[in-house]
């Protein structure tokens, strides 16, 4: 599923490239701010865990995570009090010129390290007073409470910067079909929630890392004030500082690539309404001849 979500990703980043944008902007114009909401489905790539702290050094490698959408229904979803509960995507935008936007926003994601999965080890633990104290090499070894639960589930969140191109593929009246090409990076503020062997639990928000992404994706917009959007994203996430357990010793580092689905709910301002509306020098030239 992975390589075709990464396939479909590089073909409609292309064509958004290669295709011709018509003549009117709309939407797209010069000091335009957007702002949109919506939700994600992801999912990752396997990765290795380095866990560390003083009485342990141990590398799990190929560790397999899913994400956890809520289940959907109207309250969860809908609710202004609940909108946080889901995986969502929240974002703000400002065309700095036509069809070319800079934007900020927060990718909510949920990433849940799968129980009762058998990995390769290497490393040590010891003086824990448990039975995984033990020298590991290429240990095979079970990923289960009382060894090791990891969530970042409050969550695996994103906070990053994009910039946009738009091209519009379509205008009617009051419908425009847009499509869009950006990139990103930012840093990740997960709140991790991990249990290890027997130390105290952390549940703690921690800035852990970076990444970087790409993003392609279709807007519908109506009237040029509301618009509904899906995109494709993909990334690089490097966590090289995980907390794991309530000590400052203790930490872990893992990297992985991401892949998320969104679909979004979003509002135009029009800052300047007249510069999406300016006549090009050419067209006044021709009504005045007229």
């Amino acid at each position: 599923m992975k390589k075709y979500f990464w396939s479909i990703l590089f073909l409609l980043s292309a064509l958004q490239i290669v295709a011709q944008s018509p003549s009117d902007r709309n939407a797209l114009s010069k000091n335009n701010l957007y702002i949109y909401w919506g939700w994600n489905w992801s999912s990752y790539t396997d990765s290795n865990i380095e866990l560390k702290g003083n009485s342990y050094d141990i590398s799990l490698k190929d560790v397999t995570a899913q994400d956890r959408p809520s289940s959907f229904d109207l309250k969860t979803y809908f609710h202004p009090l609940q909108l946080t509960k889901p995986q969502y995507n929240v974002r703000v935008g400002y065309f700095i010129k036509d069809r070319w936007d800079i934007s900020f926003g927060i990718d909510h994601m949920k990433y849940v390290v799968d129980q009762n999965q058998i990995v390769h080890a290497n490393g040590f633990i010891s003086e824990t007073g448990t039975s995984y104290d033990d020298t590991y090499n290429k240990t095979p070894i079970i990923i289960e409470p009382g060894f090791l639960e990891l969530e970042h589930t409050d969550g695996l969140n994103y906070v990053n910067f994009e910039i946009r191109k738009h091209t519009q593929l379509f205008a009617l009246k009051n419908i425009e079909l847009n499509g869009q090409l950006g990139a990103g990076l930012g840093g990740y503020m997960p709140k991790t929630d991990a249990t290890f062997l027997n130390f105290e639990r952390n549940d703690d928000w921690h800035w852990a890392g970076f990444g970087t992404h790409l993003v392609t994706g279709l807007n519908l917009t109506l009237f040029q004030r509301f618009f509904i959007q899906s995109e494709l994203k993909g990334g690089y996430i490097n966590l090289p500082d995980i907390k794991t357990t309530a000590s400052n010793n203790d930490g872990a580092k893992q990297k992985f690539l991401f892949s998320q689905i969104n679909i979004l709910f979003g509002g135009i301002i029009k800052l300047n309404p007249k510069a999406g509306n300016a006549k090009k020098p050419e067209e006044q030239s021709f009504l005045l001849e007229e």
